[in-house]
């Protein structure tokens, strides 16, 4: 195994499948079931999801409301998508622990390092919504922090592109994909894998990043297990 200690980071907008909005029940077993792949081979997982496909806080302010508010309620959002992963790992006889940056009793404790570490280690899939508990940071910082509190070996971003490219693939078939990144090259390309926060929180603690298509069945075991089939960066 490459990957013995994983930070996953999700989107929320890929828990909307194809739907508009909300959750998609197809999209949460899907993960689950990836999840629980992954951690039957005995790796320590830890899970971030963003809010996006609810609530985002940016999108609040850009229309007039007030950006801590707005911050605060896309924090909520991510809470609502981790105790929707909860529930389906659960129900796949996954033993979990819902930690947040945000505590709200009864359903999440406070995150954590010892925490997170000790859920791990009793064999358990950590998930920490909630952001970093602090509006003006977004979900991709507050998956940069977690993973270094835990040592993880490395992020996940798991998207629903294989990896990074030149450009948008989606929009431009002329693109091509990056099998490696330095940090240094990511930035002076201006490629968009994580926010400026984010990306200088891996950088300074010489954590990767690696990006690949979550959404492709079983790649999330074959990248824990050391297949190349996405983008790192490091």
């Amino acid at each position: 195994m490459k990957y013995k200690r994983i930070l996953l980071k999700l989107s929320g907008e890929s828990l909307m499948g194809e739907q508009d909005y909300g959750i998609s029940p197809k999209m949460l077993s899907q993960y689950a079931s990836e999840i629980k792949e992954a951690k039957d081979k005995g790796c320590e997982i830890a899970i971030v999801i963003g809010g996006g496909n609810i609530f985002r806080g940016l999108q609040g302010a850009s229309k007039g409301m007030d950006r801590v508010q707005g911050d605060y309620m896309g924090m909520l959002a991510t809470i609502i998508n981790s105790m929707a992963l909860q529930g389906e790992l659960e129900k796949m006889g996954v033993r979990t622990e819902l930690l947040s940056g945000l505590t709200i009793e009864p359903i999440c404790k406070e995150q954590s390092r010892k925490r997170s570490k000790d859920a791990m280690r009793e064999g358990k899939v950590v998930i920490i919504g909630g952001g970093t508990g602090n509006p003006y940071f977004t979900t991709d910082t507050a998956s940069a922090l977690r993973a270094i509190e835990i040592e993880a070996d490395v992020i996940l971003k798991g998207t629903r592109v294989d990896g990074v490219y030149t450009a948008d693939p989606e929009k431009d078939p002329s693109a091509t994909k990056y099998s490696e990144l330095s940090f240094q090259e990511a930035l002076s390309k201006q490629l968009k894998i994580m926010d400026l926060t984010a990306f200088a929180l891996c950088q300074e603690n010489n954590l990767p990043i690696y990006v690949f298509d979550m959404n492709k069945n079983g790649n999330l075991l074959k990248v824990i297990m050391g297949e190349h089939i996405g983008t790192i960066v490091k």
